[in-house]
């Protein structure tokens, strides 16, 4: 007798036999946290500002680019369309099957760390599930 009910938007909960909303199943969200990487060449920038306009927080745009040195290679745009720099080779084969397989994917700064004219950006990188 257990049937699904929703409580509220985005969210199911479990009606138990006596009518009782139950446990809470899962929220349903649109992003799925797939990975923690960061944001490799940034020190190849040609516009450099770029780097002083993120935060922590901002969502980003990952987008597949045709590269003859690396050919799963996702590029990372700034919300504002600029180029940040690239998923780390290391870490993009699954994302390019992905995105290649018409699977939408963003990323999100989860942390700035500055050592000297160095920034190493953390990401989260998501699947976008409509």
């Amino acid at each position: 007798m257990n049937e699904l009910a929703e409580i509220k938007k985005n969210e199911l909960a479990v009606a138990s036999e006596n009518g009782q909303i139950g446990e809470l199943l899962k929220p349903l969200i649109r992003e799925i946290h797939l990975f923690d990487s960061y944001i490799a060449g940034t020190t190849h920038l040609k516009d450099q500002t770029v780097l002083d306009a993120i935060t922590i927080g901002d969502k980003l745009t990952l987008q597949r680019e045709d590269n003859k040195f690396d050919s799963n290679a996702i590029l990372i745009l700034a919300p504002d369309g600029r180029k940040v720099g690239y998923v780390p080779e290391k870490d993009n084969l699954i994302f390019a099957r992905l995105m290649d397989a018409g699977k939408m994917l963003s990323a999100q700064i989860k942390n700035i760390d500055i050592k000297g004219s160095f920034r190493k950006i953390s990401i989260g990188i998501f699947l976008v599930d409509f």
